[in-house]
Formats: C-alpha cells, structure tokens, sequence
C-alpha cells in the first residue's frame, strides 16, 4: 500500500514516537543491570557482561526494525510497534481509513 505525502510525514512521527519509547525501555533495562551491581553487589564480571550483552542485544533490534527503513517499511514498522505495544491505535486516527484498515488487518 502507497501512502500519501502527508500520510508518510505522519508515519515518521509516529514511528519516531515509538522509536523514543524503544530507546526509554532499552536504558531503563541497562539502569536495571547497574542497579543489581550497585544495590544487590553483582560480581563486576558478571554485571559488565550482563550490561554489554544487553546493550549488544538492543543495538541489533533497534537495527533490525530501524535501519535503512524508507517508505515501503513504514507501515511494517508500524505494526511491529503497535504489537510491541510502543504506539496505539489512537495514534494512528489521522491515517485514512484504508490504511487504517490495512494494519488492522495486518495486526490480527
């Protein structure tokens, strides 16, 4: 499915929005792992590979989903987001019906 113009502005925004969370969650994980070797004394071994492993991880997800991502991808970004619960379907009311009928049904 093509989008507009407009539609494709739109998409940006709104995968920028969810990219945000993404980014909140994956330092929130890493805060987490700091937390245990601070407060719960994790071995420091243990605690800078559980921190490198996370943000190694992270790194290769947020590349998967992100990088290289043109107007073709938008809609497919969107609805891995929309599953990953990053975004809601309220944020998609200024789509057009069309296409908000096709990630519905992309999404069931």
């Amino acid at each position: 499915m093509e989008l507009s113009k407009r539609e494709k502005k739109l998409a940006r925004e709104i995968i920028e929005a969810g990219l945000q969370k993404e980014f909140t969650k994956g330092l929130l994980d890493a805060d987490k792992i700091l937390n245990d070797w601070k407060i719960k004394g994790l071995d420091n071994r243990n605690a800078y590979h559980n921190l490198y492993k996370h943000i190694i991880d992270f790194d290769k997800h947020i590349a998967r989903r992100y990088d290289g991502m043109t107007g073709s991808r938008y809609l497919l970004v969107i609805i891995a987001q929309l599953q990953d619960g990053l975004i809601s379907e309220s944020d998609l009311e200024n789509f057009s019906e069309e296409v908000k009928l096709a990630l519905k049904r992309s999404i069931e």
